[in-house]
């Protein structure tokens, strides 16, 4: 069952695009790789992925691959980076967390506080990624989302060509010590590491919001400029169409199709009906559930802040 939230947008890599479907092929190709991901994809920033309803065993995925590959595991993808075919997104419990996103496996993700959301960036690399291996997905991989939205799940390119899953906007790790199913060591660590919920929040704690981290008001409360934009082809967010993600800097031309039902993004964007930011353009702050209700259905192009 999904949890129906249209408020976080899936988050992008600073430059590039992503694309979003939702049914894909046949899961039981799926598998997962110690390699890194194509030189093509890596290089131009674009990644293909399909959302399926349910879970990996629902879907009939081939055994021994994704999320369950022994490779996949923490303990040992924090030896040898892990980019796995498909993934799977849980809501479901974890030692005391409840709510806490687990993987295909069982295994708690988690997400780092040094880390940001908006825009979404990873700052763990080297010693770091070691112990917390980043969760990656390869393109044209398989997300199975089983309670948690779409629409709160995107990607980023790492620094060393890798796509990373994110949720709520905050890149989501494994960790290394976490040896079975359900065991949730990370969480608190350093004061900085925690499971991730549904919605990108930390689970365990208060939200960001109940415990104070949110703009105050006057000038820090402002709409920043967006980062990145999704647009679905189907009005209120809907999971049964297709979405694609479009990232800045600069101005973005889009590059699949030009009518679309509603817009999901992070902040303040000007869309354009012409490519290369060209004709009648609107100003959007966040989200539009429904497009034909500011009378612009038709976007081409989208104007990022840079």
């Amino acid at each position: 069952m999904f949890y129906r939230r249209a408020a976080m947008l899936a988050a992008l890599t600073a430059t590039g695009m992503l694309l979003l479907s939702a049914c894909g092929g046949d899961a039981g190709s799926d598998g997962a790789t110690g390699e890194k991901a194509p030189a093509a994809a890596s290089s131009s920033g674009e990644i293909e992925l399909a959302f399926k309803r349910g879970t990996a065993q629902e879907n009939n995925a081939q055994q021994n691959t994704g999320d369950w590959a022994k490779a996949a595991a923490p303990a040992a993808a924090a030896k040898k980076p892990v980019v796995r075919k498909w993934v799977q997104l849980s809501a479901g419990r974890a030692g005391t967390l409840n709510h806490v996103v687990v993987n295909g496996a069982g295994f708690t993700l988690y997400r780092f506080d040094n880390d940001s959301a908006n825009p979404s960036k990873s700052t763990c690399e080297g010693e770091c990624a070691a112990t917390w291996p980043p969760y990656l997905i390869a393109p044209g991989g398989r997300i199975f989302v089983d309670g948690v939205t779409p629409s709160a799940i995107g990607v980023i390119k790492r620094t060393d060509g890798n796509f990373q899953v994110t949720i709520g906007g905050w890149p989501v790790y494994l960790f290394s010590k976490d040896l079975k199913v359900g065991d949730t060591n990370g969480q608190g660590v350093g004061g900085t590491w925690f499971g991730v919920t549904p919605d990108g929040q930390r689970a365990g704690r208060p939200t960001e919001a109940e415990s104070g981290n949110q703009p105050s008001s006057g000038a820090s409360s402002e709409v920043r400029p967006a980062s990145s934009v999704i647009l679905f082809d189907a009005p209120d967010f809907s999971e049964s169409g297709a979405s694609q993600g479009i990232a800045g800097p600069g101005c973005q031309n889009v590059r699949r199709g030009s009518a679309f039902g509603s817009l999901s993004t992070n902040g303040s964007v000007k869309i354009w009906e012409e490519a290369d930011c060209q004709g009648r353009s609107a100003t959007v702050e966040g989200n539009v559930s429904n497009l034909a209700d500011i009378e612009f259905t038709t976007i081409r192009s989208i104007r990022f802040a840079g």
